[in-house]
This record gives C-alpha cells, sequence and structure tokens, in this order.
C-alpha cells in the first residue's frame, strides 16, 4: 500500500538483533471459552494450554468487531475498521493507511503473510494486496478456505493439497527457517482459515479424528475439530521456535478474529455477528520469554492495540499519524497501568460483501494458466476510491457501543429509532440487566463520548484523513 505517513525508523540506525522477531496468530470464528485454558468443557487445545500457563494471558481481550474483515483491518492499522473502509466483511482496506508490515519493514523487518487476507486483492497489482500491505513474502487465500485450497503465492495463483490451515502454518515455517538465521527480525501474520464453516479440516495424526466431539457437540463436532487442528499448528510452530532456538526472543501473539459459534461458550451474551460481549471477547495469549512471565491481564484490551503496541516494541515512529482508537499495552504488561481510554465498537452500518476465495482465485489461475486476460480487474481496487458521504439518517445507522470500563453503552437503531442500553460489567458480563435508568448521570456523559466518537469515525471513513483523496498520497 501507499503509505501517506513517513516512517521516520529506518534499518540500520539500530542493531537488528535487538529488535524481537514477531509473529502475529490470528483464529477464524473461536469463542473466548473455545479453548481449554479457559475451561471449555471437552475441547482439547494442549499447546495453547501450555502457551497460556508460560505467557500473558489477556482475560477481558477484545476484536475491533464481530466479523472477521474489520478486525483484520484493525490490527492492520490500529484504527477502527470503519476509518480504514472496511464497514463489514469483503470490503478492501483503503490503499493511503499506513500498516503495521510497512512500519516493521522501514526498520529492516522481513516480513510475511500466511493464510486468510480479506481486507483486500491478492492480485499482484492491486494495491490492496499483502504485497502492496507491506508484505515482502505471502501465501494468501482472499476469504476462508478449507481443504486444497486455491491460494495465491506472491501473486501466482496455485491449487495446494492438504487442510488449509496445516498449509498456512507450512508456508510460516518455511519462511521463519528460511530467515531465522539471517541479519533481518522477522515478522510474520499468520491467519488460519478455520474454524470458521463449513468445518471440513481434521485433526492430524489422531486416532478416530474424523468422528471427534461427535457425540459431545453433535452438529457443531466440526468446529472443535478445526479447533484442535489449530492447536496443533500453533504446537508446531512453539516447537519451530526452540527448534530454530529464536524462542526467547520472539514475541508471539494469539488471538481470534471475533467471537465464536456457540453462545453457550463465547464469554458473554450472543455470539459472532453481535457487538454484545459474546461477540467482541476474544481468547488472547502473549509469549515472550525474555521479556514477560506468566500473567493475567484483566485490563481491557483490543486487536487496535497490536498496531501501537508493536510500534513500540520495535521503535517505530509515524510522522502524521492519523487517529488511532488502539494504545500501545507495554505499560499494562509492565505493570505500571491498570486502566486505558474507552473502546468503541460499531457494527451493522454497512452490508458485508461476499467473497468466494476458491472460486475466485480458481478463476484468476485459469485465465494465468492460459496466458489470458485478469477475468475480475473489478476486484483489483473495488470501491476504495469512492470515499462515502453520510446525511442524518445513514450517519449513526447500526448498533454501536462504548465500552469504558465497566460500563459498556449500546446504541441500537433501527429504522431511525434508538435505544440505549446500559451495563456493569463487572456485576454483570452476560450484560442482562440494563442499568440505563439508575446511572443517570454515567448514561449521559457516555452517549456524548460515544457519539463523538461516532462523527470521528465517520469523517476518517470519507477521507478525511488523507490529503489527496484521489490518490491516498499526501
Amino acid at each position: 500500500m501507499t503509505a501517506f505517513a513517513i516512517l521516520t525508523g529506518h534499518a540500520g540506525e539500530s542493531n537488528a538483533n535487538e529488535r524481537p522477531n514477531i509473529l502475529l496468530v490470528m483464529a477464524d470464528d473461536q469463542g473466548y471459552g473455545d479453548a481449554g485454558y479457559n475451561d471449555h468443557p471437552f475441547v482439547k487445545t494442549p499447546h495453547l494450554d501450555a502457551m497460556a500457563r508460560d505467557g500473558v494471558v489477556f482475560d477481558h481481550f477484545y476484536a475491533a468487531a464481530p466479523v472477521c474483515s474489520p478486525t483484520r483491518a484493525s490490527v492492520m492499522t490500529g484504527r477502527h475498521p470503519f476509518r480504514c473502509n472496511v464497514p463489514n466483511h469483503g470490503h478492501y482496506m483503503h490503499p493511503a493507511e499506513s500498516t503495521i508490515a510497512e512500519a516493521l519493514q522501514s526498520v529492516g523487518y522481513v516480513t510475511g503473510h500466511f493464510g486468510k487476507w480479506h481486507i483486500g486483492s491478492v492480485q499482484p497489482e492491486s494495491a490492496t494486496s499483502p504485497g502492496g500491505a507491506g508484505f515482502d513474502e505471502w501465501l494468501s487465500g482472499l476469504n476462508f478456505f478449507d481443504n486444497d485450497p486455491y491460494l495465491s503465492h506472491n501473486g501466482t495463483y496455485k491449487k495446494l493439497e492438504g487442510p488449509g490451515s496445516v498449509i498456512s502454518m507450512d508456508a510460516t515455517l518455511e519462511f521463519l527457517r528460511k530467515h531465522a538465521k539471517g541479519d533481518q527480525p522477522m515478522f510474520a501474520v499468520t491467519w488460519f482459515p478455520a474454524p470458521h464453516d463449513p468445518h471440513q479440516e481434521i485433526p492430524q495424526a489422531t486416532d478416530g479424528a474424523a468422528t471427534m466431539y461427535q457425540k459431545e457437540a453433535g452438529k457443531k463436532a466440526g468446529y472443535y475439530r478445526e479447533i484442535t487442528l489449530l492447536d496443533q499448528q500453533v504446537g508446531r510452530l512453539r516447537g519451530a521456535l526452540k527448534e530454530l532456538e529464536i524462542a526467547d526472543n520472539t514475541l508471539l501473539f494469539y488471538c481470534s478474529d471475533n467471537g465464536g459459534l456457540n453462545p453457550q461458550t463465547s464469554g458473554g451474551r450472543a455470539m459472532k455477528g453481535s457487538i454484545y460481549e459474546g461477540g467482541l471477547r476474544v481468547p488472547a495469549i502473549l509469549q515472550w520469554p525474555s521479556r514477560y512471565q506468566h500473567q493475567v491481564i484483566a485490563t481491557p484490551a483490543s486487536t487496535c492495540d497490536l498496531y501501537p503496541t508493536l510500534l513500540a516494541v520495535a521503535d517505530v515512529e509515524i510522522e502524521d499519524q492519523p487517529t488511532l482508537d488502539g494504545i500501545n499495552l507495554l505499560p499494562i504488561l509492565a505493570g505500571k497501568q491498570d486502566q486505558r481510554p474507552p473502546l468503541g465498537f460499531w457494527h451493522g452500518h454497512s452490508q458485508g460483501q461476499s467473497t468466494w476465495s476458491d472460486r475466485i482465485i480458481k478463476s484468476l489461475k485459469e485465465a494465468q494458466d492460459a496466458g489470458k486476460p485478469n477475468p475480475l480487474p473489478q476486484r483489483v481496487l473495488k470501491n476504495v476510491y469512492q470515499y462515502p458521504k453520510f446525511d442524518r439518517n445513514q450517519a449513526t445507522r447500526g448498533h454501536a457501543a462504548w465500552n469504558k470500563w465497566p460500563w459498556k453503552l449500546h446504541r441500537i437503531e433501527n429504522k431511525g429509532r434508538v435505544r440505549w442500553e446500559l451495563y456493569n460489567l463487572a456485576d454483570d458480563p452476560m450484560e442482562r440487566a440494563d442499568v440505563s435508568g439508575d446511572a443517570p448521570d454515567v448514561l449521559e456523559s457516555m452517549q456524548k463520548e460515544l457519539e463523538a466518537w461516532q462523527k470521528s469515525v465517520l469523517q476518517s471513513w470519507s477521507g478525511a484523513d488523507y490529503g489527496d483523496q484521489k490518490t491516498g498520497v499526501r
């Protein structure tokens, strides 16, 4: 992507070996409670459990959105996804956004993306591809994929054999082994395509894998089988870090992109697709052996926080940084801070856009193999330079929330009518008892804060953060 921010860190100014390797791993639809370390009654996740015992567990970690694409944009930019042109699944992140991959490239990191992309194209000529977003190497799908997927390898389309999540980790490990002895620190993003449906992947080298959890979960058994498969891949990754003797100075972070598919174990009310707690609260673990021992962080944190935190880790400063919604978590990790600014959420303003990964990449591959023109030129950039303008009726539609711990305010608009709900999450984590009538001062102040934040988000989305709206270059 064309970054309008100027990165003031430069490769060569610091010893690259002083900076840690950074690995961001994300599941697709794993709920907060869908792991053994969070007391799930039957799903087996021994590697995540071990990582939780060794590392830092975030007990109130939130995806920026209750669906996949927006949360991924928040990881890349530290900004609420509406600001980046990603209001729902299938929308493309604006090419003018400055990404964490670009920032780390600027100080000498070699960068790789492996797995699900879903915030842009995977066509090499697109500024919204992983390559356009700052990744040197990539093996990426447009959306979720399952067994024997079609993927884009640095812009060359391929059909691969095997479970998609295993293929994603294979590519990650190949990247690490290729660069581990080099003079550049490594930044790898592994976004698993599971446990998103259709749940056709199964755990590897496991007796009875094809029917695992059938008795306990019935129709949801495939969902849990894919979580165990992901756990196996996390185990492979942790094992490789030790084998390569780089574990101590590697920051490994694991989370999910939104709430899970079973509201009974989602960690709150509702599930994926909702901005009640069950759609946003996700498992999150950080491992950095040379820096942190085991602890549990109760302070709320978000996927928006990853970008500013990693900038601080790598000692990168951004000139003309547009509005961030995330914060640097290092003071919280160091025990110097136990509160944070409010977190804003917003969903349902705009519809998602269907993205059939295998179908689209297969079409591109067939044209590539036949030497024919691109059959899908409209998918190179889509609508990224069409800045929306909002009238009064459009501006605040949907469901928004303001998490000012322990309070959480909901603003729910339906056909022009607005309903407010207020919950105390410390007393009522399931958001059952609306106390808006009992705390009028809290309600009024939070209403003003939420509406001011929504106005700011819409200004960003309409292009106010980009100087030259035509090119996205300031």
